[in-house]
């Protein structure tokens, strides 16, 4: 049994999916907008979410980017484009996985059960201390000097990757293909997302204190000295 947030304006579909979930013995919970949804999710967090793409306050795919900007629960899209382009570009921005819609009940049931039975098989929590931060890397936390740091989902991506090989040079090119997971690209999207986190950190490119620039090759964590 698990806690299901089912996101779909369409109330008839929205009814079907409820009653299809609750006779699996899924406690369900329902949202008609992405921004009810975005609250639910950060009020009462379930253990999976299954999102319809044709909202009507925010188009699906950016609703998936705000979800995953606050937590890393399973998040199923359904959607109505049957376009592989389309989907696989869902998957890279953090969907666990997709329904065509019209879709079965039991289609919905075994790809529900395949993404909790892979939450459920997660490794055991693995802590990272660098200096005096702490990073939670399966709980998805990380604290400075005892205090939390409110993160998104990104930045944590990025400092978990740079803890993970603390006092190593790592490169643009290996963030760009290992955190954002695209083969090519410009690297200001990553200097951003370092700029906003060397901020939570406490610090500044001209006065680093754990994320130390190396002209020209990348960037290093590593505690202060």
């Amino acid at each position: 049994m698990a806690t299901v947030l089912v996101v779909e304006d369409d109330e008839f579909v929205r009814s079907a999916i409820i009653r299809e979930l609750a006779g699996r013995r899924h406690v369900v919970r329902s949202a008609g907008c992405a921004l009810d949804a975005l609250r639910e999710i950060s009020q009462h967090p379930p253990d999976a979410v299954v999102l319809d793409l044709g909202l009507p306050d925010l188009d699906g795919s950016e609703a998936l980017k705000m979800v995953r900007g606050i937590s890393d629960v399973p998040v199923i899209v359904a959607t109505a484009r049957d376009d592989e382009a389309e989907i696989v570009r869902l998957l890279q921005a953090g969907a666990d996985d997709y329904l065509v819609k019209p879709f079965s009940g039991d289609h919905l049931g075994a790809r529900l059960e395949a993404v909790l039975r892979r939450a459920r098989s997660a490794p055991p929590p693995q802590v990272l201390r660098v200096g005096g931060l702490l990073v939670d890397v399966n709980r998805r936390e990380a604290a400075l000097d005892g205090g939390p740091l409110t993160l998104t989902r990104r930045e944590f991506d990025l400092l978990a990757y740079l803890a993970v090989r603390a006092d190593r040079v790592v490169t643009r090119k290996e963030l760009r293909t290992e955190v954002w997971h695209q083969s090519y690209g410009d690297d200001q999207t990553i200097d951003v997302h370092l700029s906003w986190l060397r901020r939570k950190l406490g610090e500044s490119a001209s006065n680093p204190r754990y994320l130390h620039t190396v002209r020209g090759v990348g960037v290093m964590l590593s505690a202060p000295r």
